[in-house]
């Protein structure tokens, strides 16, 4: 048999296979009518595996795999036209309602006058990421992340920086934690080079300095400096340019800090040491967090956070959604959920602007299958 022969008979098949498929769909939108009438849930994990196992015998050992991914598939397409229909039932604002909304009446750009808040103090990395984003921020600043959170979601400020990523160090998991907890929007975001400085008040030989201090984070990206000098003890401090501020106020001229160049000109200290950073392409990404969902124009990234099912092979199949509506994932990962058996909460940023079907599509499905599932933002990102 050659190969047009065999490609024709496929075809056949595959006729017969989408009129059963649509077939299919049609009960599907039944079963969810009922579903509705008797308030009962989409998912039903028991039902799903019965169907599974049954399909894997009757494919039989060669294609049992296969199988399973096929009507694992099938029922992922069912249950989102199930979710789809109950989202239609209920007068309530539904989240994609509320999100195209946004992206309809949001202005076109961040003000140039704002009340920001930002953690730290002046000359902090967070407030050259603020002088990046608003041209003429009225600024208030927090020591701690959560500081800013709070001013926010307060209404005392309007909007927040803060960052939440860095290429060497990774992600700053306190920030994901509080995005979550207070619910707020990201609006914006903006990528800084980082380049770290060695602060003292006078220019000593490096080894006459006892102490350092600066911000977690950066104490990570200069680790392989301090391993090479082992007799500095390090500190943690709130903020880099904190750190810098605390040295030139402190009598002992022993001390220095971690910080930007910046922060020696503002502070009035001798620069011992730069470029720390073991990696010298060190950039940090920053947020900008807002009360309001804002959806600004020319946005391209989409943020959010979920909970996936503890059963196997519900972190596969999410990762098929995104592909199967042409979706790229730019980033995903993993945090522990407290007081839990080892499950997990799941952040993923991937490209796209809910105005697009195939966004909206998957943020409408993922919002009514998943008990916890979070809208983080759709925004544009500043080199």
């Amino acid at each position: 048999m050659d190969l047009d022969t065999l490609r024709l008979e496929i075809n056949e098949i595959d006729e017969q296979i989408i009129k059963l498929f649509c077939r299919r769909m049609e009960i599907v939108e039944q079963v969810a009518d009922y579903k509705i009438r008797h308030g009962l849930p989409i998912y039903h994990p028991d039902r799903e595996q019965q169907v599974i196992e049954r399909v894997s015998q009757k494919a039989g050992p060669r294609l049992a795999d296969s199988a399973k991914v096929l009507y694992t598939t099938m029922m992922d397409v069912s249950k989102s036209l199930q979710h789809k229909l109950v989202a239609q039932s209920t007068e309530e604002m539904s989240l994609c309602d509320k999100l195209m909304d946004a992206a309809q009446s949001s202005p076109s750009g961040l003000p140039s006058h704002a009340q920001v808040a930002c953690q730290g103090v002046e000359g902090a990395y967070s407030f050259e990421a603020c002088r990046k984003l608003f041209a003429h921020p009225e600024l208030s600043f927090f020591p701690s992340f959560e500081g800013v959170f709070e001013a926010v979601d307060s209404g005392r400020c309007e909007y927040g920086v803060v960052p939440i990523e860095n290429s060497s160090a990774g992600s700053v998991t306190a920030v994901y934690d509080l995005m979550r907890k207070y619910n707020l929007f990201i609006v914006k975001g903006v990528k800084l080079k980082i380049d770290h400085c060695l602060l003292a008040k006078s220019n000593l030989p490096l080894e006459e300095i006892t102490d350092l201090y600066s911000h977690e984070q950066a104490i990570h990206q200069c680790a392989q400096f301090l391993k090479e000098h082992p007799h500095i003890r390090v500190h943690v401090y709130s903020n880099t340019a904190a750190a810098a501020k605390m040295v030139s106020e402190s009598e002992n001229p022993h001390v220095a800090a971690i910080a930007s160049r910046a922060c020696a000109d503002l502070y009035g200290l001798q620069v011992i040491r730069e470029h720390l950073q073991f990696s010298q392409v060190n950039f940090t990404r920053f947020i900008c967090i807002s009360k309001r969902a804002m959806i600004l124009e020319h946005a391209d990234k989409v943020s959010i956070s979920l909970r996936l099912p503890h059963v196997t092979g519900s972190l596969y199949q999410m990762i098929t959604r995104f592909a199967v509506n042409r979706l790229n994932l730019t980033k995903l990962e993993s945090r522990p959920l407290a007081d839990t058996d080892f499950e997990f909460l799941f952040y993923f940023d991937f490209e796209g602007n809910v105005k697009n079907p195939d966004v909206l599509r998957l943020i409408r499905s993922l919002d009514y299958e998943l008990d916890s599932f979070q809208f983080l933002g759709n925004y544009s990102e500043l080199e």
